[in-house]
């Protein structure tokens, strides 16, 4: 099947943002009408992203400002995962947050409780920390070697694309944890599969009607993998086709980039 048959049963496009529909500050140029078209064509959107650094609310202004109009049920993040996924399984347990203060104010707003005190801590949370101090550091080092407690990440990614490269992100941090205490913690973002499902729970749409797409392979590509879904890799972020021929898990399709779903979408509204 090729993307233009594709575009014909999808419904809901889970996209990856940056180094997807832009990079950096810098909106790619197809990304507005790639947005109108999928809701002229009955289809909806929302945007996935790993990036715990930010919350939905500081998302819907950097949209904004990019000339993007989104409102919060748009949206799926790591933190929304990450608050379902302690609720789940850490309900009431006083949390020691490594993460920026956004990540801090979602989870206090989904009714956690934290804590600075190592001492009174139950649960280590950490997110892609753009505040991040070496105290923090210290911190869950000293927590990691010297108790057993649960330890969440909130996404796995080594680095975050930026307009001139790329900066660590929370995969990185956490692997120098490891090289620290020999913990690793429980990743919930991409390429789990649960914010895929989430984003189909609340939806209603089905794995054959959904989409996930984004520019990295073992977070984006394998999330949809997980899920069940269909994965489209674009190739205008982080992923080379070096990487991709070396990568064992390989996407439903790879585009240029998402221009190209615009492209296949055009095609079917005109066939």
């Amino acid at each position: 099947m090729d993307i233009n048959n594709a575009v014909k049963q999808l419904k809901l496009y889970l996209f990856d943002m940056d180094g997807t529909l832009y990079l950096g500050n810098r909106l790619y140029d197809f990304t507005k009408e790639l947005l109108q078209t999928i809701k002229q064509s009955g289809g909806r959107y929302m945007f996935m992203t790993n990036n715990s650094s930010k919350s939905v609310a500081d998302y819907i202004i950097k949209l904004k400002n990019l000339g993007i109009d989104a409102a919060y049920e748009d949206f799926i993040t790591s933190s929304q995962a990450t608050a379902y996924y302690l609720k789940k399984h850490h309900g009431g347990k006083k949390l020691y947050v490594c993460g920026t203060q956004s990540l801090k104010t979602e989870l206090i707003n989904e009714g956690f409780s934290l804590t600075e005190d190592i001492n009174a801590t139950e649960c280590i949370v950490m997110g892609f920390d753009t505040e991040l101090t070496f105290k923090k550091l210290r911190d869950i080092s000293e927590m990691l070697c010297t108790r057993d407690l649960p330890y969440i990440a909130t996404n796995p990614d080594y680095v975050c694309p930026t307009e001139f490269g790329s900066v660590p992100d929370c995969g990185s941090i956490a692997d120098a944890l490891y090289n620290a205490t020999g913990k690793r913690p429980v990743f919930i973002g991409k390429p789990e599969p649960l914010m895929p499902i989430l984003a189909m729970e609340k939806t209603g749409y089905n794995r054959t009607q959904t989409a996930v797409v984004g520019d990295r392979i073992y977070t984006d590509v394998k999330s949809g993998i997980n899920a069940g879904m269909v994965s489209i890799l674009v190739m205008s972020g982080e992923t080379t086709y070096e990487i991709l021929e070396k990568s064992s898990d390989k996407p439903d399709f790879v585009l240029e980039s998402a221009a190209e779903i615009l492209k296949a979408l055009k095609n079917v509204q005109n066939s």
